[in-house]
């Protein structure tokens, strides 16, 4: 029995021999289990080659361009990634290099040109009361109306 099923397991059922398929009928007539192995390698060597004949026709009755669509569809899902990029830089590649631009003019206008100071304006003078203090009146201490206005308008004698 183990002879039997080794030579169905190693070998193709088309590749048998005259004299292993006589040894194999002659023992399948006695052995029950050689007798299922053998209608079971039989009936998968027909299914395979009915197989093997559906694509073969198949094969003949596609369309010629099949093939290269179905190429072409793999390579542009290998290159997707770099499309996708590609494709992403394009659509916004001017705002990218404007904002660069506009980020490098800010930094040497920061940096390198030299800051200006002008001496010409007066500089406030430090009042020590707050805004609502003097108009709220919420400071024991009033202060009079001379006194209010010559601390927000300061000495105007220093202009004449």
């Amino acid at each position: 029995m183990n002879h039997i099923t080794e030579i169905l397991d190693n070998t193709p059922f088309g590749e048998l021999t005259e004299t292993d398929l006589t040894n194999i009928r002659a023992h399948a007539g006695v052995c029950r289990d050689c007798a299922d192995a053998f209608a079971a390698a039989r009936l998968s060597s027909v299914l395979l080659l009915e197989r093997v004949s559906e694509a073969a026709e198949t094969a003949a009755n596609a369309n010629p361009f099949f093939q290269t669509r179905v190429l072409a569809a793999w390579r542009e899902q290998q290159t997707g990634m770099a499309w996708g990029f590609r494709r992403l830089w394009n659509a916004t590649g001017a705002i990218v290099a404007s904002m660069a631009a506009t980020t490098a003019a800010l930094a040497v206008l920061m940096f390198v040109a030299p800051a200006t100071t002008t001496t010409d304006q007066p500089t406030a003078s430090l009042v020590p009361y707050s805004a609502e203090a003097l108009e709220l009146g919420q400071d024991d201490n009033q202060m009079t109306n001379d006194q209010i206005i010559s601390a927000i308008y300061g000495d105007d004698d220093e202009g004449k």
